[in-house]
């Protein structure tokens, strides 16, 4: 029965990268619990990267505002050795499949960088149809061609579309929904974009999180520099997870740990302390780096949307939601220790089936994942 209901999840199980930085023609399955391993330079973080960038224009972000945590914007997505055609564009190409209620549906997009940024032709398949297709006419107009599965007395309907949103993002609010076809449509398009927006890019930065925060201040950042109020706000919430915490803390963080609570400080603010079986307790502030993102990371695994601060998927029952952490460097200032703690509770919270986590770490840290049962390695190479 488990197994059933969580296919019911819309998940994104396979990346797509055509043509993105230094990756062709490249496809990446992607379980529950997916590792990118490799060393520096080649292609992990850029793997993660096309994947948020798929997540925000799903959540209805521009181009220019889903490319923008991409170091050097569109130009840096562009395969370096990409030649321009004759009228001087280049561009990539990145897509997914999203497994879901109606079966396998794909979604590919592709984007031209140069000489103007702008979607030039985007495909939802799904159903052994093609539901979606999107091309650029007329380069003078911010516009492209769309046309859309209708299967009623007109087969097709094609209608023009901004050139710098997803189209499939969009069809929502163009397709009626009266017959067969245009529902068919409406799902695909619905679980694409469920399991894409469902994402929650996350890098704790030790630096920053040392910091007293306001008390009030209780959804998790992907920056985690908030966490103190966050960790005050799960503590009244969920005794049982708050009790797993301490119980993560205590495996990765030296010396005995009886408890993970926050004081509170003038101005409303409030730090995040470690209590000790000597009954001295240590601040957050005086942890080491991998300590710090450590129990971060074991805090977003022990979470969910109502903590994070992401955009929960409204129109889907809670119980049918999946949230995708994606923690580039997932490894940073970790010891092996730590690592195989983080991902034991990964994999446990993976495994059922309301989260889902995608993470890049160093090619001998990977070793070490290798012996968590549950999570699925992809190697790439020297």
């Amino acid at each position: 029965m488990e197994a059933a209901t969580q296919l019911q999840r819309p998940a994104v199980t396979e990346l797509r990268l055509s043509a993105f930085k230094s990756h062709r023609n490249a496809v990446y399955p992607l379980g529950p619990l997916t590792l990118f391993r490799g060393p520096s330079g080649s292609g992990k973080s850029s793997a993660l990267q096309a994947y948020e960038t798929l997540a925000r224009l799903a959540g209805g972000d521009t181009l220019d505002e889903a490319l923008a945590p991409v170091a050097g914007g569109a130009t840096a997505c562009v395969p370096q050795y990409a030649r321009p055609d004759e009228q001087g564009r280049r561009g990539f190409r990145i897509g997914c499949t999203v497994q879901g209620p109606v079966g396998p549906v794909r979604l590919d997009v592709a984007v031209q960088a140069e000489p103007e940024l702008r979607i030039v032709g985007e495909r939802l398949t799904g159903s052994g149809r093609t539901l979606l297709s999107t091309a650029l006419r007329d380069p003078g107009l911010p516009r492209v061609e769309a046309a859309w599965h209708t299967a009623g007395s007109v087969p097709v309907t094609r209608a023009p579309l901004p050139d710098d949103r997803l189209g499939t993002a969009l069809l929502p609010l163009r397709v009626a929904g009266k017959t067969a076809g245009q529902r068919m449509v409406l799902d695909a398009a619905e679980q694409a974009v469920v399991a894409l927006r469902s994402v929650f890019p996350c890098d704790p930065r030790p630096e920053l999180m040392r910091a007293p925060v306001a008390a009030r201040d209780g959804l998790l950042r992907g920056a985690c520099d908030n966490v103190a109020a966050v960790l005050g706000r799960t503590r009244n919430e969920c005794v049982t997870r708050h009790a797993a915490l301490v119980a993560a803390a205590g495996a990765g963080c030296r010396g005995q740990v009886e408890g993970v609570s926050v004081q509170g400080l003038e101005g409303g603010l409030v730090r995040a302390v470690l209590a000790r079986q000597s009954g001295a307790a240590t601040p957050l502030e005086r942890l080491g780096d991998g300590e710090l993102r450590y129990l971060a990371l074991c805090l977003v695994l022990l979470t969910g949307p109502g903590v994070l601060a992401v955009d929960p998927a409204a129109e889907v029952l809670p119980a049918r939601q999946v949230l995708t952490v994606l923690a580039d460097g997932l490894d940073r200032c970790l010891d092996p220790r730590q690592v195989r703690e983080l991902l034991a509770l990964a994999a446990r919270m993976c495994e059922r089936g309301h989260i889902r986590l995608v993470g890049t770490v160093q090619g001998a840290v990977g070793e070490v994942a290798e012996e968590v049962a549950g999570a699925s390695m992809v190697d790439l190479g020297e």
